[in-house]
Parts: structure tokens; C-alpha cells; sequence
């Protein structure tokens, strides 16, 4: 528990100023926050050996500055990215029909959902998922079962013409 409390009073004792610091050296206050936040992760992830260093504080300084620094380079990169390859193609919106499926999917157990998701949005066959999954294949045969018998539920459409659903 002693860990915990060194590094509370450091970050207390330390935070408002690097958090100045760095927002005066990108220029962007949702970015020095950001930076800040996850030196102050790593300084937690490594604590035994930050808390021993000569300057804790300057070490998160460092980290801050490398993260900023990487943060711009990648946007830099994407950016020539873009001008090298154009923007990208634009897609159509998702269609109501795949927007009512992934609601539905949400709402169904996990087991299921991926059970599904494996076997017929992405192609595998049943021994295939269940390889992917750790499971036997009956059990992979009745979370399918299960699965689209929820579904089926779930998207019945109460306003489609007599008899009509989206699942048939």
C-alpha cells in the first residue's frame, strides 16, 4: 500500500505543473492532457524503478514530450498518407437492415453472438469456429441454434406486411 500512497503524493505534488508544462509546449490543452495522463500511466506501470530515478518529475517530462512527439508523427504521416493516396473512397451508410442486425446482435449472449458472427458473417464453417472459439462443435451447433432463434425474435418487424419479418 506504500507504493500507492508515494505515488499519489508525487502525482498531487506534480501534476498541475507538468500539465502547464506540456501545454505550453504543444500548444493544445486536450493534447497536454492527454500526454500527461499516460506518462503518468507508465510512471505508475514502473513506479519502483521512476520513484528511485534522479528527477521522477523530469522522467514524466521526457515521457510527455515522447508521447506528444509520437502523437505528431503519426499524424504527420497520415497526412502524407493522404496526399500520396488521395482521400480514401467514401462508403455508403450502413443499411437498416445491418443497423437492426448488430442491435439485435448486442442483445444476445457473447457465446452466441460470436458463434454467429464467425459461422455467417465471416464464412467459417462450424468445426472452423469452433477451432477459433475452444469449443466442441455441439456446442457450437447449439449456440448457432440458439442464437438465430434469438435473433429471430429480436427482429420481428412489427410494421412489415402481414406475416413479413426480416428474418426468414
Amino acid at each position: 500500500m506504500r507504493d500507492s500512497e508515494d505515488f499519489d503524493a508525487f502525482y498531487h505534488a506534480t501534476s498541475r505543473r507538468l500539465l502547464h508544462q506540456m501545454y505550453a509546449m504543444t500548444g493544445n490543452l486536450a493534447d497536454a492532457q492527454e500526454c500527461v495522463q499516460e506518462a503518468y500511466a507508465r510512471a505508475w506501470q514502473h513506479w519502483g524503478s521512476v520513484r528511485n530515478a534522479d528527477d521522477p518529475e523530469a522522467w514524466l517530462r521526457t515521457v510527455s514530450w515522447r508521447i506528444a512527439a509520437s502523437r505528431w508523427r503519426k499524424a504527420r504521416n497520415g497526412l502524407a498518407a493522404l496526399a500520396r493516396n488521395g482521400t480514401p473512397e467514401t462508403t455508403a451508410p450502413p443499411s437498416l437492415d445491418s443497423v437492426a442486425l448488430v442491435t439485435a446482435l448486442k442483445q444476445i449472449p457473447e457465446v452466441q453472438r460470436r458463434a454467429i458472427v464467425l459461422h455467417h458473417l465471416a464464412g467459417l464453417s462450424v468445426e472452423e469456429v469452433a477451432r477459433e472459439t475452444d469449443s466442441p462443435t455441439g456446442t457450437v451447433k447449439a449456440r448457432l441454434a440458439r442464437g438465430r432463434a434469438a435473433l429471430a425474435e429480436l427482429l420481428r418487424d412489427e410494421h412489415a406486411p402481414e406475416g413479413g419479418d426480416y428474418v426468414r
